[in-house]
């Protein structure tokens, strides 16, 4: 059973023994867990990057959390939030055993994490989170996906069914049929907005012990 005392000075902020409410770490109690948060947008490919981090038995990450209005209303329910899941109280399909090595969630730009940079940078470095920047180079191959993706909303045309994410190449070959239209006047101006935005929430996180991954860079390199 490890102890704290094996752990290296530097790491000790950002290691952690919680003490849920909702159930007995028992054996595990003295086995540290550390907390992240991935970053990102819709059509990033985080949906495969979460499922790959789930694939690993000790580590849980909790999806889009955020994309319930009400659990970011404010800044005092957004805490609320983070903290039932950093406390291992966040129970659903992701919850691993009490063993947990690592917890996290997804959170999207667009889920009330702009609104409130400096308190949530301030949780952050208080509660000792790792942030993971996931973007994708090709940004124009996520504005496809975002068309593709709202047009299947209405269409369903997986048996009648939306899925935001395949799972066979079946599936894949269906949905590329549909080719979406892209307004061509707008283009520049939107590429640069994502490009923008993303280069702000870097700006505004840029203080918290974080690491920026590419999806192209990791379905290249899975190591």
């Amino acid at each position: 059973m490890p102890s704290r005392s094996r752990f290296n000075l530097i790491d000790i902020p950002y290691l952690h023994f919680p003490n849920p409410v909702s159930f007995n770490r028992s054996e595990c109690a003295r086995n540290p867990v550390r907390l992240f948060a991935m970053l990102t947008n819709q059509r990033s490919g985080s949906g495969w990057f979460e499922t790959l981090l789930n694939s690993h038995m000790n580590v849980s990450s909790h999806g889009e959390i955020f994309s319930v209005p009400e659990r970011r209303v404010n800044v005092s329910t957004i805490v609320k939030t983070l903290d039932k899941i950093y406390n291992l109280d966040w129970l659903n399909s992701a919850s691993k055993n009490e063993c947990s090595a690592a917890i996290g969630l997804k959170w999207m730009l667009n889920q009330g994490l702009m609104e409130h940079p400096k308190e949530i940078v301030e949780y952050f470095n208080c509660r000792g989170v790792s942030v993971i920047f996931l973007f994708r180079r090709n940004l124009l191959r996520r504005m496809v996906s975002t068309l593709a993706n709202s047009y299947d909303r209405y269409a369903k045309l997986l048996n009648g069914t939306h899925k935001s994410h395949v799972h066979s190449a079946e599936e894949a070959d269906t949905l590329s049929k549909y080719k979406p239209t892209i307004n061509s006047t707008s283009l520049l101006a939107d590429l640069k907005d994502m490009e923008r935005k993303a280069a702000t929430a870097l700006e505004y996180f840029n203080t918290t012990r974080h690491m920026i991954l590419y999806y192209e860079d990791l379905i290249r390199n899975r190591t």
